[in-house]
C-alpha cells in the first residue's frame, strides 16, 4: 500500500539558527542548510506526504513515544542552549492517523510505544531545526518519535524501526520518508571552551572514529557496523545513545542493508560533536536480520546489564 521512499541521517545543530542570523556567526552553517534543502527537495520529487523524525532531543525514561498531534504551532526557545535557539517560530500539520499506525505495529512487534494524537506536548529542536529549512513551506506532514531513550535496548529501537517500515508499507496509503537526527560523536565542547570548538571535534580519537564509521556507510559494511553500534554509542559518545541510527538502520533491513550512503553535507565539527547530512537509498528488505524485541522477552525479575 505505502511505501518508504527516503532514508537519512541527519544534523539539526543549533548553529543552523545562529546562521541565519545577523552576527559573528552568520552563514556559518550554510553547508548544512543546504544539505537539508535538497532532502526536502528529493522528498518533493518523491512524493512524500509525510517525514517521520527520530529525534534525540526528545528525552524517554519509558516506552517508546510518537507526537503525531494533528498541527503544531509556536514559539520555540531551546532550554539547552537558549543562547543559540531563541524565540524561533515553527508551525506545520501532524498526521495523526499514520502515528497510530506506527504505534499499533511497533507494538505488535513486542517494542511498548505509545501514539499521542491529542497533545499539548511540542516537537524538540531534533524536529524543529531540519523542518525549518526542509518544510518551509509546510508541504508535509509530520511525525515526532521519541529517541533519546534511556532505559531501552538498542535491539527495540531497531525492531522499531523495522516495524514502521512494515506498517508504512502494508497498512499506509502514502509516501513516509524517516529522518534520524542525530550527530555522530556527541562530546560538547567543555563550558568555556565552546567559542573555540565552533567548527571542531572534540578530540582526535572521536574525529577519526567518526571518519572511519563515514567510510564504513561510504562502503556499504553494515554487519560491521551493527555489530560495533553499541560499542560506538557508549565510546563514541553517540548522540541518544544512537537510538536514531538504530531505528534507521531497522527500517533499512539492519546489517543485510546493501547500500552505500550518499553524502550531501560532508562532515564537520560543530561546538565540538561530528555532524552530517547522508541519504541511505532505500531498498527491498527481508527484516530477517534485524533483532527481536528484548524488553519484551527478558526475564523482568532480573536486572539486566545489556542496556545498550
Amino acid at each position: 500500500m505505502g511505501k518508504l521512499a527516503l532514508a537519512a541521517k541527519i544534523t539539526h545543530v543549533p548553529s543552523m539558527y545562529l546562521s541565519e542570523l545577523d552576527g559573528p556567526q552568520k552563514g556559518c552553517r550554510q553547508s548544512a542548510i543546504d544539505g537539508h534543502h535538497e532532502i526536502g527537495r528529493r522528498c518533493r520529487e518523491l512524493g512524500v506526504d509525510t517525514i517521520v523524525v527520530f529525534d534525540t532531543h526528545w528525552l524517554v525514561n519509558s516506552a517508546y513515544h510518537i507526537n503525531c498531534a494533528p498541527h503544531f504551532e509556536g514559539t520555540y526557545t531551546s532550554n539547552e542552549l537558549p543562547h543559540f535557539i531563541s524565540n524561533m517560530e515553527f508551525g506545520f500539520d501532524g498526521n495523526p492517523e499514520l502515528g497510530r499506525i506506527l504505534a499499533k505495529a511497533c507494538n505488535e512487534h513486542g517494542v511498548e510505544t505509545l501514539a499521542h494524537d491529542a497533545t499539548s506536548l511540542d516537537p524538540e529542536y531534533g524536529t524543529l531545526v531540519p523542518m525549518r529549512y526542509m518544510n518551509e513551506d509546510r508541504h508535509f506532514k509530520v511525525i515526532s518519535v521519541s529517541a533519546m531513550c534511556m532505559a531501552h535496548y538498542l535491539d527495540d529501537s531497531a525492531r522499531l524501526g523495522w516495524a514502521m517500515r512494515e506498517a508504512i508499507e502494508q497498512h499506509y496509503d502514502g509516501t513516509v520518508a524517516i529522518l534520524a537526527s542525530g550527530s555522530l560523536s556527541h562530546r560538547f565542547a567543555q563550558n568555556g571552551q565552546a567559542p573555540d570548538y565552533l567548527n571542531r571535534v572534540w578530540s582526535p580519537f572521536l574525529e577519526m572514529l567518526d571518519h572511519e564509521i563515514v567510510e564504513m556507510w561510504k562502503r556499504g559494511d553494515w554487519d560491521a557496523f551493527c555489530q560495533m553500534l553499541p560499542e560506538y554509542a557508549v565510546k563514541g559518545h553517540g548522540e541518544g545513545f544512537m537510538h536514531d541510527t538504530a531505528m534507521l538502520l531497522g527500517a533499512l533491513g539492519w546489517s543485510e542493508y546493501d547500500q552505500g550512503v550518499d553524502i550531501v553535507t560532508p562532515y564537520f565539527g560543530s561546538s565540538g560533536t561530528g555532524q552530517i547530512n547522508a541519504i541511505f537509498p532505500v531498498t527491498p528488505q527481508t527484516g530477517a536480520a534485524v533483532p527481536g524485541p528484548t524488553a519484551s522477552v527478558v526475564d523482568k525479575a532480573k536486572a539486566s546489564a545489556g542496556r545498550l
